[in-house]
């Protein structure tokens, strides 16, 4: 116990306050109300966080002197006695216990003594050297969890851009199933079009076949009627009309002729 009070004493007067052997020691305080940066949204509104704040973990032990005497108590004797009370007090508390004999200087004593100087001297010497290497590895350790810590909200950030570039793409989606649907809409109209012209054709087709068949139906009477009255005619004519007629045309040809 008291080879770790001189540690710590050591360390705090070279301002290497940092914990040996990979150990942090800690206490709990409480923090000053400016420096409190719990959210009173998360409080009871009847919650006082002025007089009764949270207490906050100390990252580092607090200081001492003479490597096992907590500065708080030299504080105390000084709001009472002043600068020289703690002292007084100590010399006093201590002069008592050996006059009265409450405490005696047997050879434990002097072992005590002979521990704490090895003591000290090892803090000088060996304090610096372990707390470095000590910060070192817990410095190894924090960087290890920055690094997993990054690499994580990396991880997640890039999972939220891959969200919003997916809902992007549903964004997308809704234009071109849009788009579809108006091809296909497209589509629908050019086979509408499509049959109304087979429709339109196949009717046309069809009043065509009517109007040749009347147009043929016409010819063929009329071609009926024109021999009809043909054979009627060559029927009414005598073999004298004919012989007549004859004649004339070939006096016709001969007038023709001189003329």
């Amino acid at each position: 116990m008291l080879s770790r009070v001189a540690l710590s004493s050591a360390l705090t007067k070279q301002g290497l306050g940092k914990p040996l052997l990979g150990a942090r020691w800690v206490q709990t305080g409480a923090a000053s109300p400016a420096s409190s940066s719990v959210p009173t949204t998360q409080e009871s509104p009847e919650r006082d966080l002025v007089n009764f704040p949270r207490p906050v973990r100390l990252e580092y032990p607090a200081k001492v002197r003479y490597g096992f005497i907590p500065e708080t108590w030299f504080e105390f004797f000084y709001k009472k006695t002043g600068v020289t009370g703690p002292y007084a007090f100590g010399v006093g508390l201590l002069t008592f216990l050996c006059s009265k004999e409450i405490y005696v200087m047997e050879h434990e004593y002097y072992t005590g003594i002979s521990l704490a100087i090895m003591s000290v001297v090892a803090v000088k010497k060996l304090g610096p050297v372990l707390a470095k290497f000590a910060d070192k590895q817990i410095d190894d350790i924090e960087h290890q969890w920055k690094e997993n810590r990054e690499s994580t909200v990396r991880m997640y950030e890039e999972g939220i851009e891959n969200e919003k570039q997916e809902q992007w793409r549903a964004e997308g989606q809704n234009l071109l199933f849009q788009a579809k649907k108006d091809n296909i809409g497209l589509q629908l109209e050019a086979v509408y079009r499509e049959r109304l012209m087979e429709v339109f054709g196949e009717v046309k087709r069809r009043l065509d076949y009517q109007v040749e068949r009347q147009n043929i139906e016409r010819r063929i009477a009329q071609k009926h009627m024109v021999a009809w009255v043909l054979q009627n005619v060559l029927k009414s004519i005598t073999p004298q009309q004919e012989k007549e007629s004859l004649q004339k045309c070939i006096l016709d040809l001969k007038n023709l002729a001189k003329a």
